[in-house]
């Protein structure tokens, strides 16, 4: 039976169609909707991180899930603020850069995860991670609020958390690798023997 945090993991893919549904509409009362499950969906990503660090463990279904549902949700939402029908839409091409790269980092973690290389995140990607938070609550919300214009202000975070992807990206490939070519060369038998931390 699932702990506490894979079904927090599992509530955040379940809020995935009521999001897409509310962006279906581009109502100012749909958007705020929107933008308050998307809101819920982060409180879970940060409490079903928090409840496994605190019991000190984690299981091969919340390894698979937490990462799985947090780009479930973050794809679910960029997809649908570029195929909307709200204007200004976000561009598509920042959505496929941004995705592109979330699948890239996804592959080489599975591909290092294989060669027994441990890969935890690094800062520049947990700085991605806060940006692009901000940017997506600012762009599901849309609509100007007092002096605030919430589109306009989660395009500038979108912009940062864009960048930030991009670099760590690079980063993260250049870093992995290195690791991976010198684990093949005969000389460094060690790689086969030992588990290695990259900051990543």
């Amino acid at each position: 039976m699932p702990g506490l945090p894979n079904l927090l993991s599992l509530l955040r893919i379940a809020l995935i169609p009521f999001l897409v549904y509310c962006l279906t509409d581009t109502g100012a009362v749909s958007s705020l909707l929107a933008a308050s499950i998307f809101f819920i969906a982060s409180l879970t990503d940060y409490f079903d991180g928090y409840l496994a660090r605190r019991q000190g463990r984690t299981t091969i279904l919340g390894t698979f899930l937490d990462p799985l549902a947090d780009k479930l949700v973050v794809m679910a939402a960029l997809i649908m603020l570029t195929a909307g029908d709200r204007f200004p839409r976000v561009p598509a091409w920042m959505v496929v850069i941004i995705i592109g790269r979330e699948i890239a980092v996804t592959g080489l973690r599975s591909l290092a995860a294989g060669e027994g290389l441990v890969l935890p995140a690094e800062q520049l990607g947990k700085y991605k991670t806060f940006f692009q938070m901000c940017a997506l609550h600012g762009l599901l919300i849309h609509y100007p609020y007092g002096l605030i214009d919430f589109h306009l202000a989660g395009m500038y975070f979108l912009w940062i958390a864009l960048a930030l992807g991009v670099w760590s990206g690079i980063t993260y490939s250049t870093k992995v690798g290195r690791y991976l070519i010198a684990k093949q060369q005969p000389d460094t038998n060690e790689f086969s023997q030992q588990r290695h931390h990259i900051n990543a």
